[in-house]
């Protein structure tokens, strides 16, 4: 992001309100822009002197071509580490990252091989998303994202495995019911196995605290385990939001259109394709919205200790600030 740029002045958070609903949806519609993925190594770099040029005072206001450099550097830079997530890992290309694993998941008949590849293939791209996007107070060692890995895959394996052997049982049910059911499947492991997979991520941050710093004067404070249970709670449950259109609308859709006129595999694949790549698109900026990334909170809502601390102009700390993560 682009306060990951040296500065002593400070860039606006953004061209729109980031207090309201729609002002993040709008906000995350640039940042999860497919377009943005072909900025170069040049315009990354041209765009972190435009700031920085701004930052250090050269530059008096924000014009249109600093609002596009800021919006380069939100959507490329890690707001940790200060460098470029890797490109299919970044926000504005997580539609395309997951078109194919969700294409896949939502295939009709899949059987017990392809229920397991597609999960397994899910799970893996989470995990490379989860660690790339997540906030570094407390990167994983191997052998902690190895077992976060596998716990994630099982969690989504077994419910899918799961729940394909249980529907077709539930003879009480219409077949219609049924058809239904084992469509949403695919939904169910998703949304389960994604809250495992962002809390056995990121669990490190729980145990340990990420950083939090001070509202008025942007002091560190210090590691909050309770920023770190907001910041990792409200990611799973945007996940969750993001999942429910894209893994619920499309099949259903699909199951409706299937009674409705004849489709070969063919026009099955691409009327699938179709469904997901346009529900993603509007998904994805509707979930990023409903929670900031640099969340505000109130001092007293943490530890009792940042209630009661004072910031070098020896102020009381009455408000902090910490990266969520994505």
């Amino acid at each position: 992001m682009a306060s990951a740029i040296p500065g002593p002045r400070e860039l606006p958070e953004s061209r729109y309100d980031l207090s309201t609903y729609w002002g993040r949806v709008k906000h995350s519609a640039g940042i999860s822009d497919p377009r943005m993925l072909l900025n170069t190594k040049k315009d990354i770099e041209e765009s972190k002197s435009l700031v920085s040029a701004y930052k250090n005072g050269k530059i008096p206001n924000m014009t249109p071509e600093l609002w596009h450099a800021k919006l380069v550097l939100d959507s490329t830079i890690h707001p940790d580490t200060g460098e470029p997530v890797m490109l299919p890992f970044r926000m504005s290309s997580y539609v395309l990252s997951n078109l194919v694993v969700t294409v896949g998941m939502l295939t009709p008949n899949l059987g017990t091989a392809g229920t397991l590849f597609w999960q397994i293939a899910n799970q893996s791209l989470n995990v490379a998303i989860n660690t790339a996007n997540s906030n570094k107070s407390h990167p994983l060692s191997p052998a902690q994202l190895a077992t976060s890995y596998a716990l994630a895959v099982s969690a989504s394996c077994g419910v899918a495995l799961g729940l394909n052997s249980i529907v077709p049982r539930l003879r009480f049910l219409s077949a219609n019911s049924r058809l239904i059911l084992g469509r949403l499947v695919p939904f169910a492991a998703v949304v389960s196995a994604g809250i495992v997979n962002v809390f056995l991520m990121r669990g490190e941050e729980i145990r340990k605290g990420i950083t939090v710093y001070d509202v008025d004067s942007s002091e560190s404070l210090g590691n909050s385990q309770t920023a770190a249970v907001y910041a990792v709670g409200e990611t799973a449950l945007s996940r969750i939001i993001n999942a429910a259109p894209i893994m619920a609308f499309p099949p259903l859709i699909l199951v409706r259109l299937q009674k409705k006129f004849k489709m070969n595999k063919r026009v099955e694949t691409v009327t699938n394709l179709g469904l997901i790549l346009a529900t993603s698109f509007v998904a994805l900026p509707l979930a990023l919205g409903v929670f900031p990334q640099r969340r505000v909170v109130e001092s007293k809502r943490l530890e009792s200790r940042f209630s009661e601390m004072k910031n070098s102009k020896g102020e009381s700390v009455k408000q902090v600030w910490f990266n969520r993560g994505q």
